[in-house]
């Protein structure tokens, strides 16, 4: 139910009288529980992100075509993703753009430690066969990965959940399948084995 209210009503509008009603409980009872609205959203952001497959989840016949195919693979399935179930989609981009700095600081570091997508296993992967760089250090390669999948999958999730949202100059005619194409050639250019 919190997830959902978030996904509906964004972080600063969720109140947690209307979550705890929702269940069936009082407000007290969420915040014995949770302690603060703050961990009530950590908390939906762990269970929404814990949704999503990892990278290495990919059918074994993508995953036999290797890292850069595999990257593909995910990043097609984006927008269908947020057809099938908007919320987790919607939680987790609030979590990374709508919260207060102490609650991004406890996402980071749940994404870090965690490693819920896998990346570490996935550049690794990528590595051993040869495609991935080995000249840099692994962790700068798997943040590099997170940080710019997360960006270009955000501006997805943000066009289908919130047309218009952001204006992209120079984008008019531009279909998502060349965006992906060129965001795939410039990961490729930053870390595959040249």
């Amino acid at each position: 139910m919190a997830m959902r209210r978030f996904a509906d009503e964004g972080y600063h509008g969720t109140r947690v009288d209307r979550v705890a009603q929702e269940i069936g409980i009082s407000k007290a009872s969420v915040f014995q529980h949770f302690g603060t609205k703050e961990e009530l959203f950590i908390s939906a952001f762990r269970k929404a992100v814990e949704t999503f497959p990892a990278y290495l989840d990919a059918p074994d016949e993508v995953l036999a075509e290797g890292f850069f195919a595999t990257l593909e693979y995910w990043l097609n399935r984006t927008e269908g993703y947020i057809q099938d179930d908007w919320v987790p989609y919607r939680v987790a981009l609030l979590g990374s753009h709508a919260v207060e700095l102490s609650v991004k600081r406890e996402i980071n570091r749940f994404l870090a430690e965690e490693d819920p997508y896998g990346t570490f296993a996935f550049v690794r992967f990528g590595v051993e066969r040869g495609e991935v760089r080995d000249d840099i250090a692994i962790d700068m390669i798997v943040a590099m990965v997170d940080w710019l999948v997360e960006r270009i999958q955000d501006a997805l999730v943000t066009e289908e959940l919130d047309p218009g949202l952001f204006h992209h100059p120079g984008r008019a005619g531009e279909t998502t399948t060349a965006r992906m194409a060129q965001f795939l050639e410039l990961v490729r250019s930053a870390i595959g084995v040249r």
